[in-house]
């Protein structure tokens, strides 16, 4: 009877071993590659807006991980740039719509939160993290991350790729003229927003009515600035949206770029606020570390050109409010279809992201990495040396001002919901656009009637009616 039960034992132990090892072998060639096959390459396509040097630097970022990583896995990359977000978008309606004629849906796109959030009520995106665990997630800038997972669900949707904030540029060639002429204004008095407007004022009185300042992303400054203020413009939770436009807020954000604005002491000109440096219209802004790379390297106003040199520093913030910065860019979303695709396209983004890849694409984009390895100066500086890839100086402080930023602040981007697109929109252009308005008709009054029309535009009533149709407008977005 003994050994008959160590016999059975034995088999039994035997079969365990066996099922061991097919599991394991399950797991290597099964499981944890989805099936992936060097011999049979899973081809994964890409649809993304990139365009200049950031599509240049990610055509040669995919070239290099079908040549390597790519070749070796059996995983195929084909990304494609739509020119434009809004063309990207239309690609994408189009595929889950099923139009006559429309592309099949990518394996992976690029897409802002606010678009990623419509799309996913068609429910066509993975949850990430069922081929990238928390342990992993964690080596990510915790704001990137968090700002995929949406929906309620506790899925991850959008994985960060490259990201963005804002940095103000001074023209320091005028900008020294400027100091050394009207004898009470530094740069640290730029740190804040009431500092901003002041210095401005001084500025329009030194230089015989010339405006000093304007910003891009308009959006962000009453976004941001509403957040630095205590009170978030509105808030989302569980689907369900909270508007909270308060008047005391809207009108301190208000009387620091409106009323400046109409008074002449800032300006919008050009499509971009580069242009107007570049044209003498102002001679500081506000931009995407992305873009920042525009500001120009000589000015042309009245016909005469001449060279002027840069400096950058950080976003001012309001001076009483709370630490805030923009985060902005777009992530990357990966579309459901089957697990060898799905993972395949994991592949890819885990490899794009490594640091030294991150930092590469960094360097050659505008961009900011997104592990939090990577968010070093030193770090940065280390890999130009090891790769020989050297930064324009501009570009270096650039992001050498963008890193201290986020160290010293929040990172701070809105909540998705189906309207928040539209919303975005509004707040990006009622006030500016007011300004603009009512600045152009001081302009075109005789010196009696602009007097009259600026103490009208500087009154309660003009804001109070602003502020009353702008949150009819809000409260409209918010309940569709």
């Amino acid at each position: 009877m003994f050994k008959r039960k160590g016999k059975g034992k034995h088999i039994m132990a035997t079969v365990a071993v066996l099922m061991a090892a097919m599991t394991a072998m399950m797991t290597g060639c099964g499981k944890e590659d989805y099936g992936l096959d060097k011999k049979d390459p899973q081809t994964i396509t890409i649809w993304n807006y990139y365009n200049g040097a950031q599509a240049v630097a990610f055509e040669r970022l995919v070239d290099e991980f079908n040549n390597t990583v790519g070749a070796e896995k059996g995983i195929l990359v084909i990304a494609e740039s739509k020119n434009s977000v809004s063309e990207l978008y239309q690609a994408l309606e189009d595929a889950v719509s099923r139009k006559a004629g429309a592309e099949e849906l990518p394996d992976i796109f690029q897409t802002y939160l606010d678009n990623a959030v419509a799309l996913d009520e068609n429910d066509i995106l993975v949850d990430l993290g069922k081929y990238i665990d928390k342990e992993e997630q964690a080596e990510y800038v915790d704001s990137y991350v968090q700002e995929g997972y949406f929906g309620g669900d506790d899925a991850w949707k959008l994985f960060p790729v490259a990201k963005s904030t804002e940095v103000m540029i001074l023209n320091k060639t005028d900008w020294d003229l400027f100091a050394a002429g009207a004898g009470n204004v530094s740069v640290e008095d730029l740190a804040t927003v009431e500092g901003l407007a002041a210095v401005a004022e001084k500025y329009y009185e030194w230089s015989g009515g010339k405006s000093f300042f304007g910003r891009d992303a308009f959006a962000n400054y009453m976004f941001a600035g509403s957040a630095q203020l205590g009170i978030e413009v509105y808030t989302v939770e569980n689907g369900q949206v909270t508007l909270n436009f308060d008047k005391d807020v809207t009108r301190k954000l208000w009387d620091n770029y409106y009323v400046p604005y109409v008074k002449g002491y800032f300006k919008h000109v050009g499509k971009y606020r580069s242009d107007d440096v570049t044209l003498g219209e102002i001679i500081a802004q506000v931009c995407s570390t992305s873009s920042a790379s525009y500001f120009p390297t000589e000015v042309t106003r009245d016909g005469d050109s001449y060279p002027i040199e840069h400096l950058v520093l950080p976003v001012p913030g309001f001076a009483e409010g709370k630490g805030y910065i923009v985060q902005q860019g777009a992530c990357m979303a990966v579309t459901k279809s089957t697990k060898r695709r799905e993972y395949a396209s994991v592949v890819f983004l885990r490899w794009l992201t490594e640091t030294d890849r991150n930092l590469e694409f960094a360097l050659s984009s505008g961009y900011l990495p997104v592990k939090k390895e990577a968010n070093d100066i030193q770090k940065l500086q280390d890999y130009q040396v090891q790769s020989g890839h050297e930064m324009e100086a501009l570009q270096m402080d650039i992001i050498t001002c963008a890193f201290e930023e986020l160290q010293k602040n929040t990172p701070y981007t809105t909540a998705g919901f189906q309207g928040a697109d539209s919303l975005r929109s509004l707040l990006g252009d009622a006030m500016i656009s007011q300004a603009m308005a009512d600045r152009e008709e001081i302009l075109a009054a005789s010196p009696l009637e602009a007097e009259q029309l600026l103490e009208r535009d500087l009154g309660d009533a003009h804001f109070e009616e602003w502020y009353a149709s702008v949150k009819l407008q809000l409260e409209d977005i918010c309940s569709r």
